[in-house]
């Protein structure tokens, strides 16, 4: 069974790839990314394909019998089309399996919601494909977060309109395993997941960190609109918008949703604790 994974280049799609070696061995998996060199550390074939291209597509999933869908990083209207270039490309060539790569949030709600209307729109798409299929819909990643602790600590604190709503965290390497046994496990078939973990306040997630780390960070709630306009300064009208969306939703409770992982995985979402743990360990080592 050869399986194959788009935006093998990014973070998501790196770890679902190493999660899939380990479980079915390089030789069965097919990585695809839009600059392959980016990708080849990863040890696997690896195929060109560009979203925007439906010809590189139809050539990357020659003899593929289940590819994953990365959803696109780009604006919502031109995902759904490059979404469905796959799509096609995987009709055409004979797949027998889609899985998609949704998320949790409001559909119209915040400034993030325009995002979560497009994936919606794709696990249509996936859905009415004739296909075999499963959706998971992605927890907020704690990644990024952890990434962004210097400036925390440099404050002294988490700052921004969540609020007391709560988050059901995830992490990429929590994904990459669950995607993993997704695409080789017939039993979820026909399946949506939410692929999360428990659910947290801010103030949970600073004493989680305040645990790992050492650090001493307090949650500080700002409202919607400072909050926007203090990441629009930071980020741009575009991306500004959508993480301030983000915490909006939170804050809503759209992200405070039932985890589904152990029926996709057999096991329990690791606590925040130990993703946090997870990733001081990694970058340590």
């Amino acid at each position: 069974m050869k399986i194959a994974v788009t935006s093998a280049s990014g973070k998501l799609g790196a770890s679902i790839v190493k999660h899939l070696i380990n479980l079915i061995g390089k030789e069965n998996v097919i990585g695809i990314a839009r600059t392959v060199e980016k990708a080849t550390y990863l040890g696997v074939e690896i195929r060109k394909g560009d979203y925007n291209s439906r010809e590189d597509f139809n050539s990357a999933l020659q003899g593929v019998d289940a590819v994953l869908l990365v959803s696109g990083m780009d604006e919502p209207q031109k995902r759904i089309q490059q979404h469905r270039n796959v799509i096609e490309a995987a009709k055409q060539n004979g797949v027998k399996k889609l899985v998609y790569t949704s998320i949790v949030g409001d559909e119209d709600k915040n400034a993030f919601s325009p995002i979560v209307q497009s994936n919606r729109q794709t696990e249509k798409d996936v859905q009415a494909s004739g296909l075999q299929w499963v959706i998971g819909r992605n927890g907020i990643y704690i990644e990024p977060d952890l990434e962004y602790l210097d400036t925390y600590i440099k404050e002294g604190r988490i700052e921004n309109c969540a609020g007391q709503g709560k988050c059901t965290y995830t992490s990429r390497e929590e994904l990459g395993y669950a995607y993993a046994k997704l695409l080789i496990e017939d039993k979820h078939n026909g399946q949506v997941y939410n692929l999360v973990g428990e659910p947290v306040t801010q103030s949970e997630l600073a004493e989680n960190i305040n645990k790992v780390y050492g650090t001493n960070l307090i949650y500080n709630s700002v409202t919607v609109d400072n909050y926007a306009a203090d990441r629009k300064a930071a980020l741009g009208d575009f991306m500004g918008t959508v993480i301030a969306g983000i915490y909006e939703g939170i804050k809503a409770g759209a992200n405070d949703v039932p985890s589904d992982y152990e029926k996709a995985t057999g096991r329990a979402p690791k606590s925040l604790f130990e993703m946090i743990s997870e990733f001081k360990n990694n970058s340590e080592a």
